[in-house]
Order: structure tokens, then C-alpha cells, then sequence
């Protein structure tokens, strides 16, 4: 595919230096015109747009007797192959052809294509990274979070215009390419799931029953608990831990977490640092101390850090006060998938549910020596250290796919990789059936 020059005078044409010779440059004006309607009744299917998931049907259920029959008279329509466009977030990807019907925010905007434009190409062109890129430098405003993409300042960015036909041949090589590579990254989500389930099975076979599967059984007691090794001691948490409430005003020693620096299910942690500001009363732990997650506690946010530091009052801080357990059992023992259900099924509060250091102080756990104490330990450190390297492993992939994602559809979009040839194979379109899609978005969803 022969390839012009399309360095211009007036405009910093950097990010797309060439295009194939039979494209042309053309500015989104030319290309786009901007829809007013608005919903008379507001009943149409709410919409969302997010840089994740470009535009979507919205999760808020618009029929839900909360919201007054009258919230949605006045929202922008929305027609299929439309683009939406979230104006203050534009610069970072929230916005989209629709695949629905709908209705969005009246601070979005709404444009439709003229009747040589391929709504699904441009999909894909303005979100790549290159566009991206225009839209944050024709955006106003002076910091991020208040930059806009006004109409005017979007109608004046230069976009490829390739022939029609190969706008239809370059999406549909795209969806192709993309069904494959969401099967190929959900594959390793899925992965990822089960190394996840394998590994807090694992936990709770070890601090429930030991090492040894053919330890002779007891009843323990605790409906949840079930059997456990005859040779282990059943005993409230709260006589072999203690929860340190000391809190002190502006005396952040050491590290400082939040329920934000802690990983779910992990005990990784990272340090927020000096600038993070605790603005009430924190809590002190000391080295080996367990911390244990009040807030949601199904995310299991439990962590051993090896050092001193503050944090804030969402968690429980419990350390152990004689050989009954150790702290690094403990933290097993308080993020295994039993421990975290019952604290879980007795939490209070609908949206902010919160764990009761009383329910936690008084749940029987079972407990063996301290010999055999370590050397669970010592098993799980082991097991769950390859698992998560596996994990780590198979989440860098996934961002491999991602990476690899942006990159070709950069490619493909601007005319530098010629897919052609490659979509010969994909199946016939008619562009007469294509046509009124892009003029009128009257598609059915």
C-alpha cells in the first residue's frame, strides 16, 4: 500500500506521519453533526460511557421507585452508531459508537456520521492512544480533572478518511481480531480464578486440618468448623489475641496504611507515604501485629506487616499474647475462606458492612502446638508463593494481549499495517445493506 506524506503547516501531525496514498485528511466537522434530541419522557434505556467499556446499558435501573418519574425528561436521545462522547473525560477514553438506543447525560454529547463514514471504524480510531492524545490538547480547561472537549474544539481535528469499503473491511477485521484475543484474555481471567480458588483451599485445608490426610478426626464443636485433628485445641480467638485499640493523635511512626494499601486476600501491602494524611485518630502496630479489615471484610484485607507503622481505625489491629498461636498462623488462620464467610454472614450495614470485634473475639478456632503451627506455615509460604507467581505470571500476559491490542488497532486504523488481504477471508458484506446504518443508526438493537 503506497503511503503520502501528510506533514501540514498548521497542524502537528506527529502521531500519524503517513497514511495509505488513496486515504485522505480530513477534520471531524466534515464528518460528524452534532444531535440535540432530547428524551420528552425519559423512559428510553439509560446509557453509559466509560473508558473501559466505551457505551453501555447503564447499571441504574431508570424504573426504580427512588427516582422521580421526571429524572431522565430532558437526557440527550442516543440512536445506534451514534458517538457519545463524555466531554469532560474525553482525553482518556469515555466515549464511543453505540451499539443501543437509549438516552445519556444532557453534559454529554451526541454526534451522527454522514454517509461516507463507518461508525464501527471510527469506534475504534478515536480511541486509540494517538486521538486520545488530540483530544487532551484541543481540550480547555486548566487542570485535568476540569479539562472539556467542546464541539468547536473536536470539529477541528484532523482524522483519516479512508475509502468507505476499506473503513467496512478495517472493522471487520477488527471485531474479528478482538472476539479472538477476549477469548484468549478470558481464558487466562478464568485462569487466574481458579488459581485463586485453588489456593484459598488449600489455606483452609491447612489451618483446618493440618498436613497429614489420615490425622484421626473429632468433632470440634463449631458448625462451621466441622472436624478437626484429635490432637488440636479448640479455643476462643480473644483468649490467645488481643485487639490494640491505642490511637494517637498525629503520631504517624513508621509506615501508614489504609484499607486501600492492602490487597485483598494477598497480605500484600504497600506504604501510602508521608504524604498520605491521616485527617482523624490512627491506630499504632508493631511488628508481626495482624491486621485485619473491618470495612467489607469479604475482601479479606488481612495483612502481617514486618514492621512498625499507623493505620487507620477500619482495622482491627490483633496480636497474639501467648503460644497458643502465632502471628504468622494467625494471619492464615484470619484469611481463610471459613473465617472470612462467618465474620462476613455477621457483619452490620447494607452498603458499608463492618466487622464486630465481638463476633471476632468470640469465634472458636481451632488451634495445634506450635511445632505443627510452623510447619504449616512454612508448607503455605511455599505453595502460595508459586501460586501467586503463577498468578503474577498469567496477569502480565493478560497485559501483554492489552498492550498488543493498542498497538495493531493503532496500526490498522491509521493504514500503517494493510489488513486487506488479511479480511479477504471474513465473511461478504454488502455495502448497500451497510449504508443505512451510517445514515440513519435506525439499526435494531
Amino acid at each position: 500500500m503506497k503511503s503520502k506524506n501528510l506533514k501540514n503547516e498548521f497542524f502537528d501531525l506527529d502521531w500519524i506521519s503517513h497514511i495509505p496514498s488513496h486515504w485522505r485528511l480530513i477534520r471531524l466537522n466534515y464528518i460528524l453533526t452534532e444531535s440535540k434530541l432530547t428524551s420528552t419522557a425519559g423512559t428510553e434505556t439509560l446509557l453509559a460511557v466509560s473508558q473501559y467499556t466505551d457505551v453501555t446499558i447503564s447499571e441504574r435501573n431508570i424504573d426504580d421507585e427512588t427516582y422521580a418519574a421526571n429524572e431522565f425528561v430532558g437526557y440527550k436521545l442516543v440512536s445506534r452508531n451514534d458517538l457519545v462522547i463524555n466531554i469532560m473525560l474525553a482525553w482518556n477514553g469515555s466515549l464511543g459508537v453505540s451499539m443501543h438506543n437509549g438516552i445519556v447525560s444532557p453534559s454529554y454529547c451526541v454526534y451522527s456520521f454522514d454517509e461516507e463514514s463507518y461508525p464501527q471504524y471510527y469506534h475504534y480510531l478515536l480511541r486509540a492512544p494517538m486521538m486520545l492524545s488530540q483530544f487532551m490538547k484541543y481540550s480547555s480547561g486548566i487542570v485535568i480533572s476540569r479539562l472539556r472537549l467542546y464541539p468547536d474544539d473536536l470539529h477541528n481535528i484532523l482524522v483519516p478518511k479512508p475509502p468507505l469499503s476499506d473503513q467496512v473491511i478495517i472493522a471487520l477485521y477488527l471485531d474479528n481480531f478482538n472476539t479472538k484475543l477476549d477469548y484468549l484474555t478470558e481464558l487466562r481471567k478464568n485462569q487466574i480464578i481458579l488459581l485463586e480458588e485453588y489456593k484459598r483451599a488449600v489455606i483452609q485445608q491447612a489451618v483446618t486440618r493440618g498436613l497429614d490426610p489420615d490425622v484421626p478426626l473429632k468433632p470440634s464443636g463449631v458448625e462451621w468448623l466441622g472436624d478437626i485433628p484429635e490432637h488440636w485445641e479448640v479455643h476462643r480467638l480473644k483468649t490467645c489475641v488481643s485487639n490494640i485499640i491505642t490511637k494517637e493523635i498525629g503520631d504517624y511512626r513508621g509506615i501508614r496504611l489504609a484499607l486501600e494499601h492492602v490487597e485483598g486476600w494477598t497480605g500484600k501491602y504497600w506504604d501510602a507515604g508521608a504524604d498520605f494524611i491521616l485527617d482523624s485518630d490512627v491506630k499504632c502496630f508493631q511488628l508481626n501485629d495482624v491486621l485485619f479489615g473491618k470495612l467489607r471484610p469479604y475482601l479479606a484485607k488481612v495483612a502481617r506487616p514486618d514492621c512498625h507503622g499507623t493505620c487507620v481505625g477500619e482495622f482491627l489491629v490483633l496480636r497474639p499474647v501467648n503460644d497458643l498461636v502465632s502471628p504468622e498462623f494467625l494471619e492464615y488462620l484470619l484469611r481463610s475462606q471459613h473465617t472470612i464467610d462467618a465474620v462476613n454472614a455477621s457483619t452490620f450495614g447494607a452498603r458499608m458492612p463492618r466487622a464486630d470485634w465481638q463476633f471476632i473475639g468470640d469465634m472458636h478456632h481451632a488451634f495445634p502446638l506450635p511445632a505443627e503451627q510452623a510447619a504449616i506455615v512454612s508448607h503455605l509460604d511455599k505453595l502460595t508463593y508459586d501460586i501467586d507467581a503463577a498468578i503474577a505470571h498469567t496477569r502480565r500476559e493478560i497485559e501483554l494481549l492489552e498492550e498488543y491490542r493498542t498497538r495493531l488497532i493503532a496500526d490498522v486504523v491509521t493504514g500503517k499495517l494493510d489488513v486487506r488481504e488479511a479480511a479477504a477471508d471474513l465473511p461478504d458484506v454488502n455495502l448497500d445493506d451497510l449504508q443505512p446504518l451510517a445514515e440513519d443508526g435506525e439499526a435494531d438493537d
